[in-house]
């Protein structure tokens, strides 16, 4: 008889777990909405984002074909490079180096 008494009328310990069950169930739901959410927004920044392939593309294009006389010359002037390489350094020391080189051959 213990256990029909059990049956037709429900604990506090299963009342409240019934009511923590729809809690967590309205909690799932919410958290399933904003996930959906956060889909359509993160699909929407993607299409958006896809638009502008084609304009990066020409750009890059555009760089590509403005850059290629430049490379030689731009890596050229970079510090400790292109210079030395080709034989006209600037530098101080290289300077002051060829003027002592001029003075020893003007005085012998």
């Amino acid at each position: 008889m213990a256990f029909d008494k059990r049956t037709s009328s429900p604990t506090v310990f299963e009342q409240q777990r019934e009511e923590l069950v729809r809690e967590i169930a309205v909690g799932m739901e919410q958290v399933l909405q904003n996930i959906n959410r956060l889909n359509r927004n993160l699909e929407s920044v993607i299409a958006v984002g896809n638009e502008f392939g084609s304009v990066e593309a020409l750009w890059s294009q555009f760089e590509n074909f403005m850059g290629r006389p430049d490379a030689q010359g731009t890596e050229g002037n970079a510090p400790g490079q292109g210079q030395e390489e080709a034989g006209q350094s600037h530098s101080p020391s290289h300077s002051q180096d060829m003027s002592y080189e001029e003075e020893d051959t003007v005085t012998k």
